[in-house]
């Protein structure tokens, strides 16, 4: 007597109902990089080749469909895979009848988008299908296979990250694992990061860093360069011109990722930016990077990179940063305004709030100003200020306290400005100098290029 099993566990053929092959077939094709779809050709024509497979179990050419919108993209995220999202509505709309992938990682690399891939094709009545067999989720056996399937993919993307990320680490740990270099920096064909070769670009980085040191505000780099009509040099990291060195305006961004790179003071870093989950927007895998503290960096060696600037100078700007910011613990940017104590006083009749700078004027007199402490009117709502101080009095009074301490040395000072105007001037002139020289030097080479263009255009 012959045993008969019911189709859960027979023949591929008896899963096939009438149904689902009144239904499209759809192949999803995907890989997961560019480099993938560039280099690795025969895992794409095995996807291809599903649809043979979609003939032999009995679907006519007509009703087959391919999806490969994606590839080159991960399937770590369902979000950024276009082709998934059209392989879902398709299914949920009742008009697949069998979606095949060459493997299940093909369709899915998290547990959440395979589960509920599963759910809508048992629900809708579609068909999953393999090089190893064809399955229907609405069984408990086919499900619980699928299910196991789907969690050995999302295993497997988890070591294959674990072991890149241990690799990276580890060569990270080194100072070997190449990194982008910043401004005023070039990477050599061996690998090797040294000063920028160009001898203007160099003077421009040393001038940031010296003109912070001399300004002590980020906005005042920024104005020294705009009204000077300096340059940031930038190599081209992508296009036609990638790796050319080319001049760009200066940006409060591009200043300030400056003043907190340590790479400029000899530092090798692993680590600044680290990805925080609750930060990343959908459909973007690359955001939710935070900037973290110096401790929290993965790798940070001294003296591994030519420097600009030393390691003292460095954690000074970074202190010299912080103190700007306009918080109740710092005392904030100089502001403008005729005030000269502005953020500077700290009251001492309730514990040492901040106090705060207010302008007025009384009729025909000039504008003046006073120094107030209304910690709890603001946060309370309540009482009077602490104390309010005639603002010229006491600026004329801690003007002559400063004259008084600085005037044995008003002269070492005062040689000391003069040298530092003149370091400056010739700073601006050795740029000009420069800048007037690859001008002439472009201006030679143009005719050249020009007569190189025409001939190729006669041939």
């Amino acid at each position: 007597m012959t045993a008969t099993f019911p189709p859960p566990w027979g023949r591929s053929q008896d899963k096939i109902r009438a149904e689902a092959l009144d239904r499209a077939a759809v192949v999803y094709v995907r890989q997961s990089t560019r480099q993938q779809v560039a280099e690795h050709g025969e895992s794409t024509r095995l996807q291809y080749a599903l649809v043979e497979r979609a003939v032999a179990l009995g679907w006519a050419r007509s009703r087959i469909e391919v999806i490969d919108d994606d590839l080159g993209q991960s399937a770590a995220v369902a979000e950024t895979r276009p082709g998934f999202a059209k392989l879902v509505t398709e299914v949920t709309m009742g008009r697949v009848g069998l979606v095949l992938g060459v493997e299940m990682s093909r369709l899915a690399r998290t547990g959440r988008d395979w589960h509920q891939l599963i759910e809508l094709c048992s629900l809708s009545g579609a068909l999953l299908a393999d090089p190893d067999g064809v399955y229907d989720p609405s069984y408990y056996n086919d499900r619980l296979l699928l299910g196991l399937k789907g969690t050995m993919s999302e295993a497997e993307l988890y070591l294959i990250r674990q072991r890149m990320q241990g690799g990276k680490m580890a060569k990270a740990e080194r100072g070997e694992l190449a990194i982008r270099p910043p401004i005023g920096y070039w990477r050599r064909p061996s690998g090797e990061v040294v000063l920028e070769p160009d001898e203007q670009a160099r003077t421009v980085v040393r001038l940031v860093f010296d003109t912070f040191a001399r300004t002590g505000t980020l906005n005042g780099v920024l104005r020294y360069l705009v009204a000077h009509d300096l340059q940031l040099p930038v190599r081209s990291a992508s296009g036609a011109d990638k790796g050319e060195l080319t001049w760009r305006r200066p940006t409060r961004e591009t200043l300030q990722n400056m003043l907190h790179n340590p790479i400029y003071a000899g530092y090798y870093a692993y680590g600044r930016r680290q990805s925080d989950v609750r930060r990343r927007k959908p459909g973007r895998p690359s955001t939710g990077r935070v900037v973290t503290a110096m401790d929290s960096w993965h790798v940070l060696l001294p003296d591994r990179m030519p420097a600009y600037i030393s390691a003292e100078q460095y954690a000074a700007n970074l202190r010299r940063l912080e103190a700007n910011r306009n918080t109740a613990a710092a005392p904030g940017a100089p502001r403008g305004g005729s005030a000269l104590l502005a953020g500077l006083l700290h009251c001492g009749l309730c514990g040492g709030h901040k106090m705060t700078s207010r302008y007025h004027r009384h009729g025909p007199h000039p504008l003046t100003h006073r120094y107030a402490c209304a910690f709890y009117p603001v946060n309370y709502g309540t009482g009077q200020p602490c104390q309010t101080i005639t603002g010229p009095a006491l600026d004329a009074h801690v003007v002559d306290q400063v004259l008084a301490a600085v005037r044995p040395a008003a002269v070492e000072v005062s040689l000391k400005a003069a040298e530092q105007a003149e370091a400056e001037r010739a700073v601006l002139e050795t740029l000009w100098r420069q800048r007037v020289g690859r001008a002439r030097l472009a201006a030679e080479r143009a005719p050249a290029n020009t007569a190189w263009q025409n001939r190729k255009t006669a041939w």
